[in-house]
């Protein structure tokens, strides 16, 4: 199943991330293992925020997921199930 998950940041650890210069490679090392579909950064409520849209084949993936940006970045992670237009197409010519 396809998921955005969004990850704000805390901004006290992610300033140590970018002070001691780690960030672009704890990032890297996250999005190397996750290998999501598209990658998206900004600020969002006053946090450093990405959105990363995902393909979850199972609900054990949620840990191996979430824990990265747990323990490097103190993030608050919210997983929404998300559809692309064909998936839409799909559902949508279920309903009857």
């Amino acid at each position: 199943m396809r998921v955005m998950l969004k990850a704000q940041f805390d901004t006290e650890k992610s300033n140590e991330a970018i002070r001691s210069g780690k960030l672009p490679e704890l990032m890297k090392e996250t999005l190397d293992q996750l290998k999501p579909e598209a990658a998206y950064f900004g600020p969002e409520d006053g946090c450093r925020t990405c959105w990363l849209v995902l393909d979850m084949q199972d609900s054990s993936e949620l840990p191996p997921t979430a824990e990265p940006f747990f323990t490097q970045f103190n993030a608050k992670l919210t997983f929404t199930p998300i559809m692309n237009a064909e998936d839409l197409q799909t559902g949508l010519s279920r309903i009857r």
